[in-house]
């Protein structure tokens, strides 16, 4: 699985969209599993989280891949977070702070469904965008030049490597779609009845803004794919194949923490367990 792991730059262009893994399905079935079973044994330890971040182009089938890759988690043990337009209250701190308090608590799983990086992705294909944080020194988009997106990517590096320094295991997929393929899955939104809400005239809008995105993207990528918070490209136009992909690398990945074992029973309380069973017993 190491030829999707960025560890040199990367063209998105020559980048693959389609991989086609026959039995897909059922070997994620077997991987979610296992996944799920080493999720019990971190939370039991409790001295690593795991941060998932899912990026990709609207339709890129990022909610379809949560659903299907953690299915077999222990609720408590998984957090789902899907970050849109920021709020008042967001706005109101530094960019990064809606993402800091969301971060997974020791033991857990996070799931940024879309993440940190939009802010410098939607941000930076829409500068007026910026103005709304109201930072000191950025008056106009014409303030908004390369030495602050050069900035806020050395930010965001300091922020994923305080991370992983601290106990975070840190994966970031990109789902990497084709424009033909989200124009079919777009106008599958607008065959399907039951599928409409999903639809916006907006998704439109930034469609046009396809080339626009995809070099903020490959920008992205190239600048922050690091050794602690690597990014993976996954080609996304065949979902069973990109949701058995994204499970794989994670496990492949978590089981080479040969630390992260269950903690064992205090030696009193083994001794004991006899007459523990038994007290129960004669209740």
């Amino acid at each position: 699985m190491n030829e999707y792991k960025v560890t040199s730059n990367i063209s998105l262009k020559d980048t693959k969209t389609k991989v086609v893994i026959e039995g897909a399905k059922k070997e994620l079935k077997a991987i979610r599993k296992q996944l799920g079973a080493w999720q019990n044994t971190m939370y039991a330890h409790n001295k690593y989280s795991v941060l998932v971040c899912l990026q990709g182009m609207d339709t890129s089938g990022k909610d379809s891949l949560v659903r299907e890759v953690f299915k077999d988690f222990n609720v408590r043990g998984v957090e789902v977070q899907s970050f849109k337009e920021p709020t008042e209250l967001e706005l109101s701190h530094d960019y990064l702070w809606r993402h800091y308090i969301a971060l997974p608590e020791r033991g857990k799983f996070g799931i940024f469904n879309r993440t940190h990086y939009e802010n410098v992705l939607v941000t930076r294909v829409h500068p007026e965008y910026i103005l709304g944080e109201n930072i000191p020194a950025i008056n106009s988009i014409d303030d908004i030049d390369e030495a602050f997106w050069d900035k806020r990517f050395e930010q965001i590096n300091g922020f994923e490597k305080h991370l992983a320094e601290n106990g975070t295991i840190i994966f970031k997929f990109f789902l990497h779609l084709s424009k033909e393929e989200q124009k079919n899955r777009l106008l599958r939104r607008l065959r399907k009845q039951e599928k409409n809400w999903k639809f916006s005239p907006g998704d439109l809008k930034e469609r046009k803004l396809w080339g626009n995105y995809q070099a903020c993207y490959e920008d992205a990528i190239n600048r922050t794919s690091k050794a602690h918070a690597p990014w993976y490209t996954i080609p996304a136009d065949d979902k069973p194949t990109a949701r058995y992909l994204v499970a794989k690398i994670l496990y492949d990945a978590l089981i080479q923490y040969t630390d992260i074992k269950e903690p064992e029973l205090d030696d009193k309380i083994k001794e004991n367990l006899a007459l523990y069973k038994n007290q129960l017993q004669e209740e």
